[in-house]
């Protein structure tokens, strides 16, 4: 395992720590949380060594890029009969191709705004969200939102479809950003698990040249260069 991959995964995992560490003073020590508190403790005890990445099935090595997507991950594909890793890449490209499909045009327009993206998922499927979108009566003004789902994978893909439904459902009518994101907020934690999460800017650019923004602990979304 190369140098870059190890210290990539570290970080994965002491990010998942922390979160999870922040959980478990926030909400209790929940079973599933202390479990997964475990686990990351673990596996950061063995990055870097022979056993970490080691298959608990045929004690082969598990390959970098399943590890990079899910840094706790057991097993390779070796239990699997050939049909049903045929099964397995069927499914995962069909998630990826719906995955594709929730994306906005890369190069969206509005009457007085252009947007320009590129989403380059570490996997088959991504927790990364990025969206544009415009509404009815607001001609000229262009939404957008960005964010990032704990995790990688299918469950991370699952509720950056999740956040795609939710903004696009919303009725016509202007709505505040503050209460909009509120109610993202609210959606995620009655419907997903304590240990997933997602970090989330919202925007939008109206016809004046403004740009309002909402940020739920995203990285910074602004670039400002001189000149």
């Amino acid at each position: 395992m190369q140098t870059t991959t190890i210290d990539q995964l570290k970080s994965q995992l002491e990010d998942r720590r922390e979160r999870l560490q922040e959980a478990v003073t926030r909400i209790g020590p929940e079973e599933d949380l202390l479990r997964l508190l475990t686990e990351v403790d673990a596996a950061l005890g063995r990055v870097g060594t022979d056993d970490y990445g080691i298959c608990l099935v045929c004690q082969g090595s598990v390959e970098d890029r399943d590890l990079l997507a899910n840094p706790l991950l057991p097993y390779c594909l070796c239990d699997l009969s050939a049909e049903q890793q045929k099964a397995l890449e069927h499914d995962l490209g069909l998630a990826r191709r719906i995955q594709m499909a929730l994306l906005p045009n890369p190069d969206a327009r509005s009457i007085h705004w252009d947007a320009h993206y590129r989403y380059e998922p570490a996997g088959p499927v991504s927790g990364d969200y990025c969206d544009l979108w415009t509404r009815p009566g607001e001609d000229g003004t262009l939404y957008f939102a960005m964010g990032d789902v704990s995790g990688k994978g299918v469950a991370a893909a699952l509720l950056m479809a999740h956040l795609h439904a939710f903004f696009h459902a919303q009725p016509d009518g202007r709505h505040e950003l503050g209460p909009l994101v509120q109610r993202a907020n609210r959606l995620l934690l009655e419907s997903t698990l304590p240990t997933h999460y997602a970090t989330l800017v919202v925007g939008r650019a109206n016809t004046l040249g403004e740009v309002e923004m909402v940020n739920a602990g995203h990285c910074p979304p602004l670039v400002w260069r001189s000149g």
